[in-house]
């Protein structure tokens, strides 16, 4: 069967297209499989075959004779037929296949779904939100969502803002959300007493970043002079995260999670607090180091200025810590009570090993805390022991400690 006159040049050029993406380059790898790896699932394709369509489709009316199809019936019919009616009919088709493919709905998924937070920005094209919501699993199909974008004339009409959207949503459904802004307000609180890494977890199960990369940049965060860059430490940003409620409108970055929670710190640290710290011969690391401490062991307030005068006493008699929240730190998992084994693990951090204080905080203390270090309790203790309840027992010699030990615990 001939091909009408207007194909056959472009059949020669996708000929060439498909001999030359077959070939090797000099590494071994094919070109075709070089494409495809650097666009993704074939976009530019795409784009260059819908140019060619358009190439095609006026190649055909260039050739359309009106006063051969006023003539009919036709003396040639298969002509006729190749000229007239079979090009209508394939882009019918086509047209149709598009729209039911952006229309259609995808496979059923598992009834888990997570939530994710994305923010799109001024500016930001059809092509670039659908690549983003792929990149974080909100959309299966890129290729769909932009199609349904573009058919719906939706193509940079989204509203700015931060949006809650789910794992693999219908691209129907995320569109009808960009178009008509509904946009949220993202709101997290961390406890007193949050270590890093309990940040991390509630802001991944919350779907607002992700725990690896949160953890990542925490590492070596230490965007303040008083932030020590000890290597010995897990986290450099450990203590200076302030637990607070936070409330989100733009972006939604681990760097800027980081410098919002460091930022209210510094802000929350005033000036008589650092006047007092230099007064009692501390420095900044060294308060926090101190109210992290107080922070993990105190459950009740009227514990954690008794509970900061131990430490203190202790630090200035040189007798060690022996601090079971800086074991804790140490665990994978917390535990009720510390082992006689546990207090053998060897690390800098364990304060029944070495004395003095650990080589950086074991958790983000809140005010309450800090101040009881800065203004500890007028007393003399030199133990504490907490029964099943929380309740602390002070006592001033080993003798006094055991025997309430025995009683408590």
């Amino acid at each position: 069967m001939r091909l009408p006159d207007f194909l056959a040049p472009w059949l020669e050029r996708f000929k060439g297209f498909v001999s030359a993406a077959l070939k090797k380059d000099a590494g071994g790898e094919r070109i075709l499989d070089q494409a495809q790896k650097y666009l993704g699932q074939g976009l530019a394709l795409l784009l260059v075959g819908v140019v060619w369509v358009q190439e095609i489709f006026l190649s055909w009316m260039k050739s359309l004779s009106f006063d051969e199809l006023r003539r009919f019936p036709p003396e040639d019919w298969t002509g006729y037929m190749k000229k007239y009616v079979l090009p209508p009919a394939l882009l019918f088709f086509l047209l149709l296949g598009v729209f039911s493919y952006a229309l259609s709905s995808s496979a059923p998924v598992s009834e888990e779904q997570e939530t994710v937070y994305l923010t799109v920005r001024s500016g930001m094209t059809a092509d670039d939100v659908a690549a983003l919501l792929e990149k974080r699993g909100i959309i299966r199909s890129r290729l769909k969502f932009w199609l349904a974008a573009k058919m719906n004339g939706s193509d940079g009409s989204f509203k700015v803002g931060t949006y809650a959207f789910y794992t693999n949503m219908e691209p129907r459904d995320v569109l009808q959300a960009l178009v008509e802004g509904q946009t949220v307000q993202l709101r997290f609180t961390i406890p007193e007493g949050f270590t890093v890494e309990d940040i991390a977890k509630r802001l991944d199960a919350k779907g607002i970043v992700k725990k690896d990369d949160f953890l990542q940049a925490a590492k070596h965060y230490a965007p303040y002079d008083y932030i020590e860059k000890n290597e010995k430490v897990r986290y450099y940003a450990e203590g200076f995260l302030f637990p607070d409620t936070y409330e989100i409108d733009g972006d939604v970055t681990t760097d800027g999670i980081l410098s919002m929670m460091s930022r209210d710190f510094d802000q929350r640290l005033t000036r008589k607090m650092r006047e007092r710290a230099e007064e009692e011969n501390l420095s900044i690391y060294e308060l926090i180091i101190l109210a992290s401490l107080v922070e993990k062991e105190a459950r009740y307030e009227e514990d954690r200025a008794l509970i900061a005068q131990v430490f203190l006493k202790r630090l200035a008699i040189g007798m060690p810590l022996q601090s079971d929240a800086t074991l804790q730190y140490l665990l994978d998992a917390p535990k009720e009570d510390v082992t006689y084994k546990d207090t053998e693990l060897d690390s800098p951090y364990n304060t029944y090993q070495h004395r003095g204080l650990p080589p950086g905080p074991v958790a983000n203390p809140g005010i309450a805390s800090i101040e009881a270090v800065l203004w500890p309790a007028k007393t003399d203790y030199l133990y504490f022991v907490a029964d099943r309840e929380g309740h602390n027992y002070y006592s001033h010699t080993y003798a006094e400690h055991d025997a309430i030990v025995q009683k408590v615990r």
